[in-house]
């Protein structure tokens, strides 16, 4: 993988090559030039010299006139500081301003030589065979009436050219080098101006992806990358809108999610929690740290709920069911499915929503129950009474006394018949009564309000040789409806009477604990089974049925207490051990209580 590197560092290299190569390619310009600017000097010198030499050495040529030739050779070079030399048209040197013209070499292939006889001023820079030097030779005809006699070339030593030229270099490297030095730093300087923007708008990029939608990128002053700023700020402000949407619909569906009362869970394709509003966490009664992420498996553990989950993950079309979960407590939870699909309308899991039915069933149990026990406690005495009326109006001889016999039975169970309606009567005012409608509380002293039930009950304890036992404060003033609550004190020493042994003993209480006035009936009779005890207040249910037949009770008493102790804002509870006793308890708030 390349190393990635900064806008900065790779401007500021970029641009200190160009200047380097810009640097170096004008030094070594510079160097010729200057180079080539000298040598041309120099040569244009030394042809003004040769011009300025060609007269004085025509004379010597026509006739040749060597030795005259020679002396002026070296007279002129002194003067001039300049090598002369006159070579003949054959090559041979005929007069030298430095050396003896007769132990020199032929000239006649040096190349400057070779242009001048063909007419033209030649030159040439090579090194002196005779100096042992670089020179520059420059070479011109001497011509007299259209006939070359001699060639004169005009010499000079280049090393202090070339001196001058290195310096000139050093000058200009050096320079260069200052140069260099200031347009790298102004380089770097520039590169992080440019870069700048860059990294301002990094950082407000890094501020847009931390979340801080608000901030704006400042608008460098560079077009491209005021354009930038302007898109980055532009798309900034529309994600801050769409966040904000997306917030309050989120925050929108979870306030729903969280007034449902139903319970919601949305699952995937593996059966994983997606999702679940705090119904569903209360209906489960599974901590919420504990629910998203784990299988539903694991939540609700009951073989038949599973099955139904896996078939509703298998079928695009909504399922209900109701389901006894055992871990819950044995509660009965209705589970409706729905698919769950994204904006692409793919099926990514499945949508249930739970609702805790077990009231609704249990009272559902209880209509179905009611129902069944009324009819059967009506159809009873109108099938008896019904039966022994056709006797009747079937009779013709029999006797007076059997007549007698047969309507005291039919009167007896139209008694029963007006009891049991008296009572869900009875039933039906409770439930419609409140502080407007029927119920008129009255201070009174709480202990005669119960003496006043024991002496309506008396005469039926006597008759089975029980004794009632009352302890209560007499001084316990309460305000309340004294008919309502006379008549569940009734009701409940009427029950123990009944199903209390001959000569056993009831016991009443009436006492302040807590804040609450608790009034209790206590015997010790028959007892109740544990598994009767969550339904005896319900209608019409008995314990036994037979034996509460025969004792001549209508199966509503119990449930008009608990009524009565609803209307008072309290509640009624029972404690029973099986043939050892019950006691049943009426809870009324203290603020009930005036003084005590």
């Amino acid at each position: 993988m390349n190393k990635k590197l900064k806008l900065i560092w790779q401007l500021y290299p970029s641009y200190l090559i160009i200047i380097i190569v810009s640097l170096l390619t004008v030094s070594l310009y510079l160097s010729s030039f200057t180079e080539d600017f000298l040598l041309d000097n120099i040569k244009e010198d030394l042809i003004i010299r040769a011009v300025l030499l060609e007269n004085q050495f025509i004379p010597f040529l026509t006739p040749l006139d060597s030795k005259n030739l020679d002396l002026l050779c070296k007279k002129a070079g002194k003067t001039s500081e300049t090598r002369i030399t006159v070579i003949l048209p054959e090559g041979n040197v005929a007069g030298d301003s430095e050396e003896d013209p007769k132990i020199m070499d032929n000239h006649l292939n040096r190349p400057e030589i070779l242009t001048a006889l063909g007419g033209d001023t030649g030159s040439s820079i090579r090194k002196s065979e005779t100096l042992k030097i670089l020179m520059m030779y420059v070479a011109i005809p001497l011509c007299s009436k259209n006939s070359t006699l001699a060639i004169l070339r005009v010499s000079l030593p280049i090393t202090s050219i070339n001196q001058t030229i290195d310096k000139i270099q050093s000058r200009i490297m050096m320079v260069g080098f200052f140069i260099a030095l200031f347009a790298s730093i102004l380089s770097f300087f520039v590169s992080k101006w440019i870069s700048k923007p860059i990294e301002d708008m990094k950082k407000g990029a890094a501020k847009f992806a931390s979340g801080d939608l608000a901030h704006r990128l400042h608008e460098p002053f560079i077009l491209e990358f005021a354009g930038l700023a302007e898109l980055l700020n532009k798309m900034a402000f529309e994600l801050e809108e769409r966040i904000a949407t997306v917030k309050n619909q989120r925050n929108e569906y979870e306030a729903v999610l969280s007034s449902l009362s139903e319970g919601v869970v949305a699952i995937n394709s593996d059966e994983i929690v997606l999702n679940i509003n705090q119904s569903a966490i209360e209906i489960l009664k599974v901590p919420r740290a504990k629910v998203k992420g784990n299988s539903i498996q694991e939540l609700i553990r009951d073989a038949e709920f599973n099955k139904f989950i896996k078939a509703a993950a298998q079928s695009d079309s909504s399922k209900e069911g109701d389901f006894v979960i055992y871990n819950l407590g044995n509660r009965i939870i209705n589970c409706l499915s729905a698919s769950l699909c994204n904006a692409s309308d793919e099926r990514i899991g499945t949508l249930l929503v739970l609702n805790d039915v077990s009231k609704i069933r249990n009272l559902e149990n209880i209509q179905k129950d009611f129902v069944a026990n009324v009819s059967h406690e009506i159809r009873t005495p109108l099938t008896a009474i019904k039966g022994f009326v056709e006797t009747l109006y079937d009779m013709d001889d029999e006797s007076r006394e059997n007549k007698k016999k047969f309507i005291k039975i039919i009167l007896k169970h139209v008694d029963r018949l007006y009891f049991i309606l008296e009572d869900l009567l009875t039933l039906a005012r409770i439930e419609n009564r409140d502080e407007k409608n029927g119920i008129f509380p009255e201070e009174i002293n709480l202990k005669p309000l119960i003496e006043t039930a024991l002496q309506i009950i008396q005469a039926k304890a006597a008759a089975k040789k029980i004794t009632i036992e009352l302890l209560a404060n007499d001084r316990i003033i309460v305000k309340i409806d004294k008919h309502l609550i006379e008549q569940a004190l009734v009701n409940l020493l009427d029950n123990a009477v009944k199903y209390s042994e001959k000569g056993s003993i009831i016991q009443v209480t009436a006492l302040i604990q807590g804040d609450e006035l608790l009034i209790s009936v206590q015997d010790y009779g028959i007892g109740i089974p544990e598994r009767h005890l969550s339904r005896i207040f319900e209608r019409f249910y008995r314990v036994d049925k037979a034996r509460s037949r025969s004792l001549g009770g209508t199966g509503l008493g119990l449930s008009i207490v608990k009524h009565i102790a609803a209307v008072h804002n309290g509640y009624v509870t029972v404690e029973s051990d099986l043939n050892h006793g019950s006691k049943f308890t009426i809870h009324l708030l203290k603020n009930l209580i005036v003084r005590c």
